[in-house]
């Protein structure tokens, strides 16, 4: 989907003080860039809105998964994109192969809006290429009104009878292997051979009990009553919780991961300074507050969370979360060498019987 409108041609110095926005060249309001996002992961008027502002046109496309950006990413060395959505361990792979760009702070204001500890993360500490734009954990959702407060990751994994064929597991390889590795006691990022071993044996036996892997109905199920336990995304619980209010969210006693989703503008950009101000856009506390109360992921833009209405923590209460209570979890890495073996093993498991 595209959204644009004229650029302007005559000769202006526009400061947008009350949006945050820094003062832009004259070559930025003629320059188009192009961003790939998730779908609906933020305000359907955004573009627009932006380009009105700022008379830089933005070209969206859209990607379903990481991997499937990372691909394109990866094969045209970053050429034909400006802007990138994508999770936290594969901004580090990307500017570890050289393909993310340093950012220029001076140009991204709406940087004070972040919390302390957004300032702080492992994959990237001070910012230096990456912005993340929203957080949170991994955690088990579940029917209150049909079974016991889960306690354990064990209790998805090794699941007691009344439970089998009533569960279902992310398919996503990270979060797949992240329930088996905590459950275990082992780091998210572990990619040893005797790691990897413990994690297949753990979750082939898995396997036959659960209902599905599902990553993106798995809420529904619960709302509808098939499934009375799922390995979920904070915000996605939230939407299973905005349906039936007997939903409800906990993170085990072993843990979570802490999952970063951020912004990065690609090295070979020829738009960085138009790139960088479509970054400070997505800063402004409106947007962060607009992720907050429709996506109802957790935002680490601090102004946009002080601005939100209390009651929506009162229904959705991991969107309470403190940003020390979420560094205190693993933030998942770029496996680096790793990840052959890694891959080789969520391959052996989902082909197992």
């Amino acid at each position: 989907m595209t959204k644009s409108s004229t650029a302007l041609g005559a000769f202006k110095t526009i400061l947008f003080a009350g949006c945050g926005i820094a003062a832009l060249s004259t070559a930025a309001f003629a320059e188009k860039i192009v961003i790939s996002n998730w779908d609906g992961y933020m305000p359907p008027d955004l573009l627009e809105n932006f380009t009105k502002e700022t008379g830089i046109e933005v070209d969206m496309a859209v990607h379903g998964t990481n991997e499937e950006i990372m691909g394109k990413v990866v094969a045209s060395g970053g050429r034909g994109y400006d802007v990138l959505f994508v999770s936290s361990p594969f901004a580090e792979a990307l500017n570890n192969l050289g393909l993310a760009a340093t950012l220029d702070h001076a140009k991204i204001p709406n940087l004070s809006n972040l919390v302390d500890e957004a300032t702080q993360l492992a994959h990237d500490p001070g910012n230096t290429y990456s912005v993340p734009y929203t957080w949170g954990t991994t955690g088990l959702c579940y029917r209150s009104d049909q079974m016991d407060a889960p306690t354990s990751w064990n209790d998805l994994l090794k699941p007691s009878d009344d439970l089998k064929g009533q569960t279902t597991m992310l398919s996503t390889d990270r979060w797949m292997m992240g329930a088996a590795a905590l459950a275990l006691g082992k780091s998210v990022n572990d990619t040893s051979d005797e790691t990897l071993a413990e994690e297949k044996e753990l979750l082939v036996a898995t396997k036959p009990t659960l209902l599905a892997f599902d990553d993106t109905t798995f809420y529904l199920k619960l709302v509808s009553g098939e499934a009375k336990m799922v390995q979920a995304w904070d915000g996605w619980c939230n939407y299973g919780i905005g349906e039936n209010a007997e939903i409800k969210y906990v993170i085990p006693s072993e843990g979570s991961d802490l999952w970063v989703d951020s912004i990065l503008v690609t090295k070979a950009s020829e738009h960085k300074e138009a790139a960088e101000a479509f970054i400070n856009y997505m800063l402004r506390v409106d947007v962060g507050t607009w992720v907050a109360e429709n996506i109802l992921y957790k935002v680490p833009n601090g102004a946009a969370m002080a601005a939100l209405d209390p009651s929506l923590f009162e229904t959705f209460p991991n969107m309470a979360m403190k940003p020390a209570e979420l560094l205190a979890f693993e933030q998942l890495r770029d496996l680096g060498k790793g990840q052959k073996a890694f891959a080789r093993t969520v391959t052996e498991v989902m082909a197992a019987k």
